[in-house]
């Protein structure tokens, strides 16, 4: 095995446009597993929107460089001192999860994810945009035998942070459900949902025509815009979106009693103004309840890896090389999103 790999790297800030390569292309020493850590050879990562969040600073790295990515399929290629969980051959995902602390009050009880102490792959250590990675053999994560490390990729975050909200949502049977946004996460939802409860009722709302389209193509029954009007009262809406204007509009459209679960990790302040035209009548009272994500937690991503491998459930997947980064990025920066952006590595 060579001693060097290739890996995209951020070293700067920087504000994603048309044609900017935010991400550079670096040859560098493949790392050596820790104590009780393992060595994965990189076979694909998922593009997420995270990402953009990350480069542009709403929730910059505390140091640079990193490589980011935090969809990570992998083979385990080589162990550290003490670590038996895996063996060679083995292959394993790496999610927004890097580690937790594991002893304080939310760890030991099942809120890893609120964590003081909570690092995250691909910010606080460095991701799967790379021929390699390591990660502590605890919070690596079994990948079903029946999908594709292209497939699974966007499980990791994309699905399971959605299957988090999912949960958040407190949906039952007949109940409706408004999709505020549809890229990779709300095109998992939509069909998690659509298996789970068939005859729930699913409305998407997405600024761009083709993914309105796509939405009624996987079984929406209604698309339309951020600020169309629905033609029913919701039960529960998951916004996706990075903007302000959305929370404004799904809490107009909740029925009385209903839910509305923000799935971002940051809101862009280009539009908080629109809370000059909150009305408490209108958007919060009937009991209408808001809720916000916060990161995952390991068994969020073995619970929806499990139950997606059974049904199965598999993502629409839009492939690029390692050196293609960039591109998927600009892509989704732009809203060119149908499904999930992978980079295939190895």
């Amino acid at each position: 095995m060579s001693s060097t790999m290739k890996a995209m790297v951020l070293e700067a800030i920087h504000r994603i446009g048309e044609d900017s390569s935010p991400l550079v292309m670096r040859q560098l020493p493949i790392p050596e597993p820790g104590s009780n850590a393992i060595l994965m050879k990189v076979l694909a990562c998922g593009v997420c929107h995270t990402e953009l969040d990350e480069i542009e600073g709403r929730t910059a790295p505390p140091s640079l460089p990193v490589i980011p990515g935090h969809q990570v399929v992998g083979e385990v290629v080589a162990l550290g001192e003490g670590s038996s969980r895996y063996s060679v051959g083995d292959r394993v995902g790496a999610a927004w999860i890097f580690s937790a602390c594991g002893s304080c009050l939310f760890c030991s009880t099942g809120r890893e994810n609120l964590c003081e102490s909570f690092r995250a792959t691909g910010r606080d250590a460095n991701g799967g945009y790379a021929e390699y990675m390591t990660i502590h053999e605890n919070f690596a994560l079994p990948i079903p035998e029946t999908m594709s490390g292209e497939e699974a990729a966007p499980l990791l975050c994309a699905g399971a942070i959605g299957y988090r909200a999912l949960r958040l949502a407190g949906l039952t049977r007949g109940q409706r459900l408004g999709l505020m946004g549809f890229g990779a996460s709300a095109h998992l939802v939509l069909k998690l949902v659509l298996h789970l409860y068939p005859e729930m009722e699913v409305f998407a709302f997405a600024r761009d025509e083709k993914e309105r389209a796509f939405a009624r193509e996987l079984g929406a029954v209604w698309a339309g815009g951020i600020q169309d009007e629905c033609p029913e009262r919701l039960h529960a809406v998951i916004d996706t979106t990075p903007v302000w204007l959305p929370v404004l509009q799904s809490m107009e459209r909740l029925a009385p009693g209903g839910r509305l679960v923000i799935n971002a990790i940051r809101k862009e302040s280009v539009d908080q103004d629109v809370f000059r035209d909150l009305d408490y009548n209108r958007h919060l009272w009937m009991e209408k309840e808001i809720k916000s994500v916060a990161n995952i937690t390991r068994s969020d991503v073995t619970e929806f890896l499990t139950l997606t491998s059974k049904i199965p459930i598999k993502p629409e997947v839009q492939l690029f090389s390692l050196e293609e980064a960039n591109q998927a990025l600009r892509e989704i920066k732009g809203s060119k999103i149908r499904g999930a952006k992978v980079l295939r590595i190895g």
